[in-house]
């Protein structure tokens, strides 16, 4: 996604909430080379109107 569409949407997805909802809806995802040195690493969740966002892409690409 260019710059310009997520600044005419007003939205920014981080990959690591892409991921989090295609996991959600089962499909293949791979793997994570970034993970963290911490043993209670703290993963933020993706919030309900971004979930919803990815989801209607998900849709639009017919993905799910």
């Amino acid at each position: 996604m260019s710059w310009s569409w997520r600044r005419r949407r007003g939205r920014m997805l981080s990959s690591l909430y892409i991921s989090q909802i295609k996991r959600k809806c089962g499909l293949d995802v791979g793997p994570n080379y970034n993970l963290s040195k911490k043993e209670d690493a703290e993963v933020p969740q993706c919030l309900p109107e971004k979930e919803k966002a990815i989801k209607d892409a998900l849709e639009y690409f017919r993905m799910i």
